[in-house]
């Protein structure tokens, strides 16, 4: 059984998958061109893993005001899972190519959402499985299929209504992953709208890792993170990013680093700024709007 629910290593894989089933998810996606991920599964991925693909399974785009990549509902997740083959009792390993960020550290977050604590990221991603010298397989293998239903803890997720009442509270560490530029309103190449929230606070995902591309230890990340949240509780803590994708990782690296209890804002910036009445902020400084 998994004894490390956040990220585990390919040695520590290799032994998983020696020692009985698991379910291992290959998650890659490139959101400049979403079949690329699945092209690549294709061509080669770890033995025996399964595809998810970000827009199709691991979200419901046929849903409006919730973000690029809105939440699926428990029933279709259901479906995809019970197609993989999932089961309770197995551990599951998602992996991608961008270091959890697109989009294992989000299949990971869902199944939390679900009830299933049994998984864990693959660190390094499938760079450090070739980097080990680990074979790969090409083509589609298929699992058998299983009955899975699972539902989603409504606790666990953050959305507009609880965003803004503990904005204007100021009980709320909103914790922003994109990247710095376009944080700060300088750039926005995908959604409609450049800034943040007011009063969001930026950590850029990629602040997980180190220079291998693995995450930093964890006492690294909650030294980094301790200084952010400045004194309040991990529990305080909302997570966004463009979509819902990569605030997952930030997520993941506090849970990795035992700071428990943080949520995600689902619909995050493209929800956030499909209803013009949000107010937005630009540049560097935080600033506390009123909604």
């Amino acid at each position: 059984m998994m004894t490390n629910r956040t990220l585990i290593s390919a040695a520590d894989l290799v032994a998983l998958k020696n020692r009985g089933d698991v379910l291992v998810i290959d998650c890659r996606f490139d959101l400049a061109d979403p079949d690329k991920g699945a092209r690549d599964y294709r061509e080669a991925h770890i033995p025996g893993a399964v595809y998810a693909h970000l827009d199709r399974d691991l979200s419901d785009l046929g849903k409006r005001g919730f973000g690029r990549h809105p939440l699926p509902d428990s029933g279709a997740f259901s479906a995809v899972l019970s197609r993989w083959g999932w089961r309770p009792d197995l551990d599951v390993v998602a992996y991608d190519d961008t270091n959890g960020a697109l989009a294992a550290a989000r299949l990971w977050w869902l199944l939390r959402l679900a009830g299933h604590d049994r998984v864990a990221v693959l660190d390094g991603g499938l760079a450090a499985w070739r980097a080990s010298g680990l074979e790969l397989e090409s083509g589609s293998p298929q699992r058998t299929a299983s009955i899975a239903q699972v539902a989603f803890d409504p606790t666990r997720v953050v959305w507009f209504d609880e965003l803004e009442r503990r904005r204007e509270q100021g009980s709320v560490v909103l914790i922003d992953a994109r990247g710095a530029p376009r944080f700060c309103g300088e750039v926005e190449p995908i959604d409609p709208v450049a800034g943040h929230v007011p009063g969001a606070l930026n950590r850029p995902f990629s602040e997980n890792l180190d220079a291998s591309g693995r995450f930093k230890a964890p006492a690294r990340l909650r030294h980094e993170f301790d200084a952010l949240l400045a004194g309040r509780a991990a529990g305080d803590v909302v997570h966004m990013c463009g979509s819902g994708v990569t605030a997952c990782h930030n997520l993941l690296a506090m849970e990795y680093a035992e700071l428990a209890g943080s949520r995600v804002f689902a619909p995050s910036w493209s929800g956030w700024v499909s209803d013009p009445s949000h107010p937005v902020a630009t540049g560097t400084e935080p600033v506390i709007g009123v909604l």
